[in-house]
């Protein structure tokens, strides 16, 4: 059971002021989503996730590089479900190391990450700013925040971006975008934007619904053309959007001009192949068949090292139930671009939960995207079914932690996924989330802290 530490203060004693500010969707769907309290980590575990989520960060970028250089388009577009219109510019590769967030599991088993969020991941206002306010009202001496750097992380990440593209001649104010009327993905939009000032930028925020593209020639925002864009967008969806009044095909338009080198996005449309869940299986894939590689490529991929770090810290993912349901052994069902829980699915061999797992149909997966995920409605059967009838990994199912904490509503008990965020390759911060057994939007943020190690005097006073 995971330590959870309740701050003596209220929902609205906490955010009346500033953390309001910071986190304006602080609740959501009606109910609280930021509870005043704060998720307990040891010093050695925050130790082994910083070391772990860098080293899997780093095979994520090995095996991407791979994957461009060798797999055909066959490969990106079946293996990994990547839309043929994005192949092209998935294979342009750009400096590694990007803003993504990991999501771990601390079990029985040691620490286990279960996905990489390497597109378009959120939270970062939480463990960038929320966590340090939180930790500071407690008023003692006995935490530290293990977010800290974020900010600073996230500078140097754009300075690395931004170095890159003007390399290849691309200029001008960063113009950040996102739905605009969507209070959680602007804050979060708005929070990187004043990152990226502080790192000596010109910054300037658009609306993605005021963004106009000419096919072939720019992408422009009241006139102004764009050359550098942050988006808080997916690119599975991106690639679908077609404009209804003139017919133009929006996200095909932009994706041409990021190939023809007039607009550099962030993060770069390469992180499209490793937020797929085809590329966990593909990591496994490449694990399991280390020693062929050389007859395919001439060169052995994985070292002793990077095999260590995989059977550690990854679980077996494959393309096919087979290896589990020849096993007997429990495992989970993921949609390929499966967000917030949807489109997963646990799978326990019991009647009940197998017949919740759908025969997937053999039709192009990215695209058709339905026009409600394109706005802040409620899910209803179109999203459901967007979702579950893509086709899907298998994973191994990893226990999750069980945690218990008080919410306006009551005492919640729940389970722990601990979110890592790894940002131009390093270490940046924590999201941890309490919910249910497969983590939804619906679950609770619980800032990390770190329980700063005893002396004998303070442990024997403690103990008493």
């Amino acid at each position: 059971m995971r330590e959870m530490y309740s701050l003596p203060f209220s929902h609205e004693d906490i955010f009346a002021s500033e953390a309001g500010e910071q986190i304006p969707y602080h609740r959501m769907y009606g109910k609280q989503y930021c509870v005043p309290a704060l998720t307990v980590y040891t010093p050695e575990e925050l130790k082994e996730l910083h070391t772990a989520a860098e080293a899997v960060d780093a095979i994520y970028g090995k095996v991407m590089r791979f994957i461009q250089r060798y797999m055909p388009d066959s490969f990106l577009e079946h293996a990994l479900g990547i839309h043929p219109g994005l192949i092209p510019a998935a294979r342009m590769e750009a400096v590694t190391g990007g803003i993504t967030r990991q999501d771990w599991i601390i079990g029985e088993a040691g620490l286990k990450c279960i996905e990489n969020n390497t597109d378009t991941p959120t939270g970062i206002p939480e463990s960038a700013a929320l966590e340090h306010i939180l930790i500071g009202r407690t008023e003692d001496q006995a935490w530290t925040a293990p977010s800290v750097h974020m900010d600073a992380r996230i500078r140097d990440c754009f300075r690395s971006w931004l170095s890159f593209y003007a390399e290849q001649g691309l200029q001008g104010p960063v113009t950040f975008t996102s739905y605009g009327e969507h209070v959680e993905d602007r804050t979060n939009t708005t929070y990187l934007m004043e990152r990226c000032r502080e790192a000596g930028y010109e910054v300037l925020y658009a609306p993605l619904e005021e963004l106009e593209i000419v096919p072939g020639e720019a992408l422009y925002h009241q006139g102004r053309e764009i050359q550098l864009l942050y988006r808080l967008y997916p690119l599975e969806y991106l690639i679908g959007d077609r404009d209804e009044t003139t017919g133009v095909d929006i996200g095909a338009a932009l994706i041409e001009l990021v190939r023809e080198g007039q607009l550099g996005l962030m993060n770069p449309v390469q992180h499209v192949l490793m937020q797929s869940k085809g590329f966990m299986a593909a990591i496994w894939s490449l694990y399991e068949r280390n020693e062929q590689t050389p007859e395919y490529c001439g060169f052995t991929l994985f070292d002793e090292a990077e095999l260590d770090v995989i059977s550690r810290y990854l679980l077996p993912t494959y393309f096919t139930a087979e290896p589990f349901e020849q096993s007997d052994a429990p495992y989970v069902a993921k949609s390929y671009w499966g967000r917030e829980g949807r489109g997963t699915i646990l799978l326990d061999h019991q009647a009940d939960s197998l017949s919740k797992l759908k025969k997937q149909p053999e039709s192009d997966t990215t695209g058709g995207i339905p026009a409600v995920l394109n706005k802040d409605d409620d899910e209803d059967e179109e999203v459901t079914a967007y979702y579950e009838n893509q086709p899907k990994v298998y994973q191994q199912l990893m226990p999750m932690e069980q945690a218990v904490i008080q919410t306006e509503d009551g005492e919640y008990s729940g389970y722990l996924l601990t979110g890592v965020f790894v940002i131009g390759g390093r270490f940046a911060g924590m999201l941890p989330r309490v919910g249910e057994k497969v983590t939804g939007d619906m679950a609770y943020y619980c800032a990390a802290a770190v329980r700063k190690p005893m002396n004998d005097e303070e442990e024997k006073e403690w103990k008493s």
